[in-house]
């Protein structure tokens, strides 16, 4: 009799075993494999979520097949604590494990809506856009110029969202005057810059801020970044270049910068202002003389006038040999790199080509060919302008 007891007992031993590693390996392919998602969509996980929150949330929405499974493989890899706030985009198809990663992983929120407030060289917008999770692609729900349009009623209904996120967005080639003024649009920042900080210092980039961030600290945080890339990209730089400073090959890229709009052309252009210096050539670059009369502080808005291109002034390159004293706008990376690390060329000459881009020369004989073709895809364009106003 105890021998039946004692064989029974250990058949159930042995078929609880085996359902138990069954359960355990089921548990292990759910948690591992694919989920229930059909589509991508947004989570939203809430400041102060509890993983129990979050686990049934989850399910409820059918990102998860089970709350309980995610719960347990939370606590055994030891990110159930590690919850962080903020709007996500989960994959479709995305395991326990990767919905997991991506709301503990933490850093940018990469869903939901968001405040861009672009400042350009010509002006400045704001923009609300939306993830759509779908398509994976932002779409707009509303701009407007925060400098000449009161802010439409989306955006304000939309500054109501705790969730919602915010960056600024400086565009290669803006001025610090241009940055200062337009932070001081920001509306969702608070605080005040004491000062303009210098020309060429601030990088250009997309930075995130937050609601009630302090606009003199993001000055700050722009001023390092660009430090970083100097300095990074100096000690990297090619022999023979004929500036010795870091200032200086910031000064060269800030014309660069202004000069040219193709990023493939930016060490070509670089190329013919390294030739005149090394040829002790002046410059006679417009953006420099452009700066002199601006400052810095807006858009000239017209062409130069003979009497500024030969009036004497600390950035007239027509008149100055070298390099004016200062950048004349704030350069990004590319043009850095471009100052620093040149073609080798024989070009001294460059002009407009009707395309965007321009003609490069050696010899005065080959600009001014360049430069009569120009005009006369000026006079096309002139008279296709006046053809367009008669018809209308």
């Amino acid at each position: 009799m105890w021998k039946a007891i004692a064989s029974n007992a250990l058949t159930l031993f042995i078929v609880l075993l085996v359902l138990a590693s069954g359960l355990l390996a089921w548990g292990r392919q759910e948690y591992s494999g694919p989920g229930p998602l059909v589509d991508a969509v947004c989570v939203k996980v809430d400041r102060g979520a509890s993983l129990s929150s979050v686990s049934r949330t989850l399910e409820t929405n059918g990102v998860i097949s089970d709350a309980r499974i995610f719960r347990i493989g939370a606590d055994y890899s030891g990110q159930g604590r590690d919850l962080k706030f903020g709007s996500y985009l989960v994959p479709a198809g995305a395991s326990m494990a990767q919905v997991l990663e991506i709301v503990t992983a933490g850093g940018q929120s990469t869903c939901g809506r968001e405040v861009n407030f672009r400042i350009g060289i010509a002006s400045a917008d704001v923009i609300l856009r939306e993830l759509d999770a779908a398509t994976n692609r932002y779409v707009e729900v509303v701009s407007f110029d925060p400098t000449a349009d009161a802010a439409p009623q989306a955006y304000v209904d939309a500054v109501d969202d705790k969730d919602l996120r915010y960056r600024v967005t400086l565009a290669e080639g803006v001025t610090a005057w241009q940055v200062v003024e337009m932070l001081r649009r920001a509306e969702f920042l608070d605080g005040t810059i004491a000062e303009k900080p210098p020309e060429g210092s601030l990088a250009p980039d997309s930075y995130e801020v937050t609601r009630g961030g302090d606009r003199a600290a993001l000055v700050a945080l722009m001023q390092e970044k660009q430090a970083k890339i100097l300095a990074e990209l100096w000690a990297d730089r090619a022999d023979g270049l004929p500036y010795d400073t870091p200032e200086a090959a910031l000064i060269m890229a800030s014309i660069v910068e202004k000069e040219t709009g193709i990023p493939e052309e930016r060490k070509q252009v670089a190329s013919v202002f390294v030739n005149r210096l090394r040829k002790d050539m002046k410059l006679q670059t417009d953006p420099t003389v452009i700066y002199g009369v601006t400052k810095g502080e807006g858009i000239l808005g017209r062409g130069l006038r003979q009497s500024e291109l030969q009036r004497e002034t600390p950035y007239n390159t027509y008149v100055i040999t070298g390099l004016p004293p200062t950048p004349i706008a704030n350069p990004g990376r590319l043009s850095i790199e471009a100052a620093l690390h040149p073609d080798d060329t024989p070009f001294i000459f460059f002009v407009a080509d009707g395309s965007g881009g321009h003609a490069f020369a050696e010899t005065l004989e080959e600009h001014n060919a360049n430069v009569v073709k120009w005009r006369a895809i000026e006079a096309e364009q002139g008279k296709a302008a006046e053809g367009g106003v008669q018809g209308n």
